[in-house]
């Protein structure tokens, strides 16, 4: 039973809202203007359920897709404590639509946008064990894979930093600064280990690496061991830029190293040879 006494939603029901939920999200994150209202008495024009049943489960799915790096909808603040079938329920829905994994919406101008906001990085929280039916959802619709694998989103993500920048120096009254930044990664490739060359006021490196994500802040992201290196042997110019929520509003924060103080460092591949 639900809370309050009510069943347990059933998989129709849940369906139904997930559909609705994502129908929302497309909206949100192609600007089109939408009722949160009007949606839930929609749904419950199908549902024998209560305006808060509703309002719940919106959150109970805003939290899986916190955990699958996806974006969510403003108001509909994640809420832990869900059943395990609106797991199943979203997995039926990505599986079935699969652009869903993809929310990125088409953005030109970024030398234009005025402003990127610079916060601090989230806190560094203990390794905790997660459901085991979270966890085959994470593994299917893996968040790191997709932006790894994303080069348009990476690419995109690079280039609202490397205008940030020029803002930045420019703001400073060093705009001698701003004309010298380069972005080595569209230059020169990958290899060197960090994506764009900046500067601080005084005129020392700044070699900044982007990890861009549609996903909160705390969605988990490939690091290499190129950029690892390079964070060690260059901590007082290294920079991780983490930029996050990036379909719906592009945040970011920086992580200067020790890496291994601010994130947690899992090894991943293994090289395997016959000699």
């Amino acid at each position: 039973m639900a809370g309050g006494g009510q069943p347990d939603w059933t998989d129709e029901e849940l369906d139904r809202i997930v559909a609705d939920y994502f129908h929302m999200l497309g909206e949100e994150i192609s600007g089109t203007p939408y009722n949160k209202a009007a949606h839930n008495r929609a749904l419950r024009g199908n549902l024998d359920r209560s305006k808060s049943s509703v309002e719940f489960k919106h959150r109970n799915i805003s939290a899986v897709l916190v955990k699958l790096g996806l974006p969510n909808i403003r108001g509909y603040f994640p809420a832990e404590n869900y059943q395990a079938a609106i797991i199943a329920a979203i997995d039926r829905y990505l599986s079935q639509n699969p652009t869903a994994l993809h929310p990125e919406k088409v953005v030109d101008g970024w030398a234009e946008r005025q402003g990127l906001f610079v916060g601090a990085p989230p806190a560094l929280l203990p390794v905790s064990s997660r459901n085991a039916n979270i966890e085959r959802l994470i593994r299917k619709f893996n968040p790191v894979e997709r932006d790894f694998r994303n080069r348009k989103l990476g690419r995109d993500g690079e280039e609202l930093v490397f205008h940030h920048e020029r803002q930045r120096l420019t703001q400073l009254e060093r705009p001698d600064l701003a004309r010298k930044i380069r972005w080595i990664s569209e230059e020169l490739g990958d290899g060197a280990g960090y994506d764009i060359l900046s500067f601080d006021a005084q005129g020392k490196e700044r070699l900044l690496e982007v990890k861009t994500t549609v996903g909160a802040d705390i969605t988990p992201f490939y690091i290499t061991r190129n950029e690892l290196s390079l964070a060690s042997e260059r901590p007082e110019a290294f920079r991780l830029c983490r930029i996050f929520d990036f379909s719906t509003y592009p945040r970011m924060f920086e992580l200067t190293p020790p890496l291994e103080k601010l994130v947690h460092l899992s090894p991943l591949n293994y090289e395997a040879s016959f000699s």
